[in-house]
């Protein structure tokens, strides 16, 4: 007896897609304008990059609030041999980024030139990608301030 194997064509497709909703929307929005603003939780703090739950009360949020576009770094890594699709094609680092006006971190690409041109508490100032389009790549990374 012979049997025979089914095979019939699929294709795999993602048809969703998630609105981004005011808080994301104002982030995003903000980002192809040069700006960065967060979000203000229950307790005071301003969040970056906003979220649209209270992380302690899980309230939602909605007061965006404005931040500069640099700040210092808080912790980072260094990334040695970039992979495709990194914000960088060159060495850089791995930074979470308190911004000036925000009370958490937001992780990002420093483009440091160097190893030993980071640390802790350095300072850093955004670089905008040229043809922005309302997306986190439009924050295309950090440089340090000299």
């Amino acid at each position: 007896m012979t049997e025979s194997v089914l095979v019939a064509e699929h294709g795999i497709e993602y048809t969703y897609t998630r609105s981004t909703g005011p808080v994301i929307g104002a982030f995003l929005t903000a980002l192809r304008d040069r700006q960065i603003v967060g979000v203000r939780g229950s307790d005071g703090r301003v969040i970056v990059p906003p979220t649209e739950y209270d992380p302690v009360t899980s309230e939602d949020l909605s007061e965006i609030v404005p931040v500069a576009d640099e700040g210092v770094v808080t912790t980072w890594a260094w990334n040695d041999s970039p992979r495709m699709g990194q914000p960088l094609d060159r060495p850089f680092a791995w930074a979470l980024v308190q911004l000036d006006g925000a009370d958490t971190g937001l992780l990002a690409a420093v483009d440091a030139g160097e190893p030993g041109a980071m640390r802790t508490g350095v300072r850093v100032k955004a670089r905008w990608a040229d043809g922005r389009v309302g997306s986190i790549r439009d924050l295309a990374c950090f440089e340090v301030v000299a």
